[in-house]
């Protein structure tokens, strides 16, 4: 008999502990399935910023739209102040908004040369000012689109140029009113420009694509702006013998501004 009580006292002993470890099985199972769905939420999350840091710090930068994809900035400061909304373009012919402006129109002008050379290497003797073409820095210290509140070197610019950019340049002495003007007309087409301001140069606005330049003595307001995106339109991305998307590019062009641009 006590035989029998101990056999029934040791079958519900192991019935217990077939239940407590099933049980505790399931408890384990459902703790995994918590943290793998944790930690898939985490890496979606982590994913998200990422992507974001991509496509603000990597791309497109604040209101200089600075794409370092495209490009180096070579320590050059970026400009991020606030700009004037341009006007509708009035005036569609290159030829005609140059003439009224007041610009000189130089198109096709001699390619001056491809060859690479390193950044420390002394500026080669270009033959317009601002420079068109010629011999330039080695990749990649092409100066990234963007607009910059100091002149980046020129080898760095004219690299830029090869790959069909267009660069919007001024005057130091420009007033500010008429600098943030520009800017206005650069963020219609930000994607494959850059804007800086050029203290060598004999003009008070120009804009240069490769072997192109549009210079003008004076700046006269909504005209210039005129000649200067219907220059962008007329030679963006058609020289300079590389694409404009060889080193990334990102945002409106001059060939297809910002709507209302």
């Amino acid at each position: 008999m006590a035989n029998r009580r101990e056999e029934e006292r040791e079958r519900l002993r192991q019935a217990r502990q077939e239940r407590e470890s099933s049980q505790q099985k399931a408890d384990r199972r459902r703790l995994f399935a918590v943290y793998a769905v944790a930690g898939l939420i985490g890496a979606l999350v982590i994913a998200g910023v990422v992507a974001l840091i991509a496509s603000s710090g990597g791309g497109d930068s604040g209101a200089s739209h600075i794409n370092q994809a495209s490009g180096s900035t070579n320590g050059v400061k970026p400009d991020e102040r606030t700009s004037t909304a341009p006007s509708e373009v009035k005036v569609t012919s290159l030829k005609q908004a140059a003439k009224q402006a007041g610009c000189v129109l130089r198109l096709h002008l001699k390619d001056e040369g491809h060859t690479h050379i390193p950044p420390t290497a002394p500026t080669p003797d270009y033959q317009t000012n601002p420079p068109t073409s010629g011999n330039h820095v080695e990749a990649p210290y092409q100066q990234a689109d963007g607009a910059y509140s100091e002149m980046p070197g020129e080898i760095f610019i004219v690299h830029s140029l090869e790959h069909g950019r267009m660069e919007i340049q001024y005057s130091p002495e420009l007033p500010d009113e008429d600098q943030l003007a520009l800017k206005g007309v650069y963020e219609t087409m930000y994607g494959g420009t850059l804007l800086f301001p050029n203290e060598n140069m004999d003009y008070e606005v120009a804009a240069t694509t490769w072997t192109n330049l549009i210079g003008c003595p004076e700046y006269k307001g909504a005209v210039t702006l005129d000649a200067i995106r219907d220059f962008g339109k007329a030679t963006w991305g058609r020289y300079g013998g590389e694409p404009p998307n060889a080193f990334g590019l990102k945002g409106p062009t001059p060939v297809e501004p910002a709507p209302g641009a």
